[in-house]
């Protein structure tokens, strides 16, 4: 009974140190976790956990809710063990009820909110191994739901299943895995007029782009096709574009794709401009972007954009520079890292540890990736090789 009564008190401990550390992680700004990451211990993790901030109470909240209901499980075995019987031990389970959401839960949290940062960089060790169980189970759960959904169905509904999978994957998916990135952005800036801003969108055949004022950086609406083409339609002299411009929509890199389709949907718009925590401009993502996330990508007859991957004859694969890293892992069946960086040239830029030269090669794991192309700072394609007995060729690539 000692035994038992000590792994129930334990478990609450735990549980309410945990509530704390999240609370007040959940009100710690991540610049300011990197500011202190050169002075505090245990600020430079809780600045990594912040870079998917809406994924940290899911998660970790999962583990809270386990280890508190384990705790009071341990906690009502052990009241039965001491002969507890009837009322007696109504009551009893009652109070440690009571405990447990008090003890574990709600003071703890209202002591984190009162101590953003110091609780979060004291506990970021447990919080990161909470975050790691948490994505786990989550996985778990929606793997099942998925063999769930599919089980039974026969090779005739291998896109109905994949349908199904893109949508179950759309909930984790964050915006800055999805977005245009800035190097690919075209933009018109401000002092232009109707005519030139006309000319750019049927050069480049968008329905809308950004107008900025002093770079990228500073976004100062969307120009919209249509209202040019009314202008023309009317016979009018060009106009500034300020004088035509639509309010430019702002959403955080973090922000989870399912969120932002209802919320474009809401806002009835079709773009929104992509901003890092320092408010710079990180892309542009569309409602299109969002939904290719669960039906693939949509072409149409004047599309002539070259496939992200192409296999060669000699087993290489061409790729594509804005490739996902986990795309290409899977190609190749190689583990990449995966953590610092979202694209294939964002991998070979972090190989290489600058800007690599046309030419260039790195090995990692199993494969060798070649620079073909560089577009200024960028990795525009790689070729890469893997080297076993089954060519890549032969791998399924889209």
């Amino acid at each position: 009974m000692i035994v038992t009564a000590v792994l129930a008190v334990a478990l609450l401990a735990v549980a309410g140190v945990l509530r704390a550390a999240l609370a007040s992680l959940v009100r710690t700004h991540r610049a300011d976790a990197l500011h202190d990451a050169h002075e505090m211990a245990g600020a430079d993790v809780a600045a990594r956990l912040l870079e998917d901030r809406p994924g940290l109470q899911p998660a970790i909240g999962m583990v809270h809710t386990a280890v508190l209901i384990t705790a009071g499980l341990v906690a009502a075995w052990s009241l039965t063990m001491a002969g507890l019987t009837g009322v007696v031990l109504a009551f009893a389970l009652g109070m440690a009820g009571f405990i447990l959401v008090f003890v574990g839960d709600a003071i703890p949290r209202s002591i984190g909110r009162t101590h953003p940062r110091l609780l979060a960089y004291r506990f970021s060790w447990l919080l990161k191994v909470a975050r790691s169980i948490g994505d786990v189970a989550n996985d778990i759960v929606a793997d099942d739901e998925l063999e769930v959904v599919t089980d039974g169905h026969d090779a005739d509904d291998h896109q109905e299943i994949r349908l199904i999978s893109s949508i179950l994957d759309f909930s984790g998916t964050f915006v800055r895995e999805v977005m245009v990135p800035r190097t690919d952005m075209v933009t018109i800036e401000v002092d232009k007029t109707s005519e030139h801003a006309l000319s750019t969108i049927i050069t480049h055949g968008f329905s809308r782009i950004p107008v900025t004022g002093d770079g990228i950086d500073d976004i100062k609406g969307i120009v919209y096709a249509k209202d040019l083409l009314k202008l023309m339609d009317e016979g009018a002299s060009p106009v500034p574009i300020a004088e035509i411009l639509r309010p430019a929509y702002f959403v955080p890199e973090t922000k989870r794709v399912s969120d932002m389709l209802r919320d474009m949907q809401a806002n009835q718009t079709h773009m929104a401009v992509v901003v890092d925590e320092f408010g710079g401009t990180s892309g542009i993502v569309t409602i299109e972007d969002l939904l290719e996330e669960i039906v693939g990508e949509i072409t149409d007859e004047y599309d002539s954009e070259e496939p992200m991957v192409i296999a060669g004859l000699d087993g290489s694969l061409l790729v594509d520079g804005r490739l996902d890293v986990d795309e290409l892992g899977t190609l190749v069946d190689v583990d990449l890292p995966a953590e610092d960086w979202d694209t294939v040239g964002g991998l070979v830029l972090g190989l290489a540890g600058r800007v690599p030269r046309e030419g260039e090669s790195f090995d990692i794991g199993h494969i060798t990736i070649t620079t073909v192309r560089v577009q200024g700072r960028r990795v525009a394609k790689v070729r890469v090789v893997r080297h076993d007995e089954e060519p890549v060729s032969e791998i399924e690539a889209s």
